[in-house]
């Protein structure tokens, strides 16, 4: 069966439609809101009693006109209990809105923290490939608006939406009941009216929202990718040229942007025209009724107080509204990468790997990243137990690849990976990678202090294994010399370190985390030749007790492996020891005398003199 490429479907690339707002998100929120019940039922109490006292102020208000229509002398007769009433319900309206929102606000913060955390760790659990391809600006935008979407849907889906349509069927009722069915028809039809408009206009604006977003990603994208190449920036002079593609961005979100303005202009103009219109009409029908004597002029006041408490939060329900198709767009989003899976997943019957000195096997491996493109072919060698094998050859022979697979970054396509006579895939991931350490060739270390770094082989490891590690590392030297010693901040991806004092914090950490396995990946490729030989010495002394695979460039740091690899197109072609392989005086001896050479004769550069 033919395989996929390994590129996975991220999140949307600029140029792709986005994901639509899919209503069915909100059921992904009710876990993490069931952990607080009492909360939950407290607020909704809140909520109610607010809204009852909301809607019971345009009666005393009535009461309070009615009698004051009168005499001057009315005045001293109105009743007082009216007044305490009203400023009573008035204080108690606002007083259960903010005990309410205080109630709540936990429960909201709990589910965007839980949220965020399951967003986080899932993008942990996928694979290298979803690493390799994907827009670290762009995913992290996404994230935050997702974040940003959970916490506006919880608030005012359960705190505005609810209410305002509890606040609707109550005034709609009291008109019904107090005034007659003809103001009750008039609030249907304009609450009718509105919704729909506002939902058809906003539904075709959606569009323009979901553009100024995806602009708005594609600009952070370019800016976060810039930044983090700011070193090649700068060796290029290419400063203009960034500032010119990141403008370019800018420019093209900036006209999305003026797009999403001018059709929420025309919603505002719509739901305004909508909202005057029935105010009008119904002031109309009571002044009517008003001057034939059927209603008193607290019962128009009273109306229009009702018609305007109706109104506003309709108003605002419009906006919500917006508001909440794009928080579930983001939410889409977001809640998107935890349908990504990952392509390498521990088995059902994982066991876990017991850490000792295990041997490891490549039985036959074959393995490519693309279908066109095949980067192993039927590799065979062994690892014994406590041994240190070196895996050499030209540039994409694959040698890296090996350390990739041992890892789990990737599963073979054929063949297997034997650790003590059993196929690592058999093992848990994290069982399987707790017992290997890796010092890559491109050491990335975190925006923090060197003994964060340090102690990041294993958090939690005591400042004297830490300093243990770094003299075995021979970092002390360094250290020792560094004004602010353990605690110097390393910079973004370390960039104040030298790369070779990178890889001296790499080899730092792996021995810190006393690994059953070491996976060495040219570590000493950023070193000088008195550091080399230093650390060389220490690498030789820990991989004495531990099963070592060095993949290297340089031919003179693995000398004392107990069996050298060389490995030609994804094929092993030589093996055995170094003094073995240079009396065999094949590829491997020509190797050798091509990098002494390179070692003892100066480079002379080409004539620059013109033919």
């Amino acid at each position: 069966m033919p395989r996929r490429n390994r590129t996975p479907e991220v999140v949307s690339r600029p140029g792709e439609p986005e994901p639509a707002a899919d209503w069915r998100m909100l059921p992904a929120l009710l876990p993490h809101l069931r952990d607080y019940p009492g909360r939950i039922a407290l607020a909704m109490a809140c909520l109610v009693v607010a809204k009852l006292s909301g809607v019971t102020l345009p009666l005393v208000l009535k009461h309070l006109v009615d009698d004051l229509d009168g005499t001057r002398a009315a005045l001293v007769a109105v009743p007082l209990a009216l007044l305490l009433a009203y400023g009573a319900l008035r204080f108690v309206n606002v007083l259960m809105g903010e005990l309410r929102d205080v109630v709540f606000g936990r429960v909201a913060e709990r589910a965007v923290r839980r949220s965020a955390l399951q967003v986080f760790r899932h993008l942990h659990a996928l694979d290298l490939d979803f690493h390799l391809s994907r827009r670290t600006g762009g995913l992290s935008r996404d994230i935050e608006r997702g974040v940003a979407g959970i916490s506006f849907l919880l608030r005012f889906m359960l705190f505005n939406i609810l209410p305002t349509i509890l606040e609707l069927l109550m005034v709609a009722g009291i008109l019904l009941w107090a005034y007659g069915p003809a103001f009750a028809i008039i609030t249907a039809l304009s609450v009718a009216i509105y919704v729909a408009f506002s939902v058809v206009v906003t539904e075709w604006r959606t569009r323009f929202i979901r553009a100024a977003n995806q602009l708005d990603s594609r600009a952070n994208t370019r800016a976060v990718d810039s930044l983090l190449n700011y070193e090649t920036v700068k060796y290029f002079g290419n400063e203009a040229h960034e500032a010119a593609e990141y403008d370019r961005f800018l420019a093209e979100w900036e006209s999305a942007q003026q797009q999403n303005r001018m059709s929420l202009g025309a919603l505002n103009v719509g739901q305004s025209l909508i909202v005057a219109g029935s105010l009008t009409l119904m002031m109309v029908l009571a002044a009517s009724r008003v001057v034939s004597g059927a209603m008193s002029l607290g019962d128009f006041v009273a109306i229009n107080a009702y018609v305007i408490q109706l109104f506003i939060p309709l108003n605002f329900l419009g906006f919500v509204y917006r508001e909440i198709r794009r928080a579930l767009t983001d939410m889409n989003r977001m809640f998107g990468l935890l349908n990504i899976r990952p392509k390498v997943q521990d088995a059902a019957d994982a066991s876990e790997l017991q850490v000792g000195s295990p041997s490891v096997r490549f039985d036959n491996v074959q393995f490519g990243y693309h279908d066109d493109r095949r980067i192993l072919n039927g590799v065979s060698f062994e690892i014994p137990a406590g041994k240190t094998v070196a895996v050499v050859g030209a540039s994409g022979a694959g040698k890296s690849t090996l350390a990739r697979l041992l890892f789990r970054f990737y599963d073979p396509d054929a063949g297997g990976i034997l650790i003590d006579g059993k196929d690592l895939r058999g093992f848990s991931q994290a069982s399987l990678r707790a017992a290997i350490a890796v010092v890559p060739q491109d050491t990335v270390l975190f925006n923090d202090t060197l003994f964060y770094n340090l102690q990041y082989g294993r958090p939690g490891a005591s400042r004297d294994e830490v300093e243990q590690a770094a003299r075995l590392a021979h970092l002390e030297s360094f250290i020792a010399q560094l004004p602010q010693g353990y605690d110097t901040p390393v910079g973004e991806r370390g960039l104040k370190l030298s790369g070779g004092e990178k890889q001296r914090v790499a080899i730092a950490r792996a021995l810190l985390k006393n690994p059953a396995i070491l996976i060495f990946d040219e570590a000493t490729s950023s070193l000088d030749s008195v550091s080399e030989r230093a650390i060389l010495a220490a690498i030789e002394e820990v991989a004495a007790r531990r099963t070592t695979l060095v993949i290297a460039h340089r031919l003179s740091t693995i000398t004392h492996a107990d069996e050298i690899v060389v490995l030609d197109q994804g094929r092993v072609i030589e093996r055995g020891r170094h003094e073995q392989l240079l009396a065999a005086g094949g590829a491997y001896a020509g190797l050798w005398r091509l990098q002494q050479s390179e070692r003892s004769d100066p480079i002379h550069p080409p004539s620059l003199q013109p033919a």
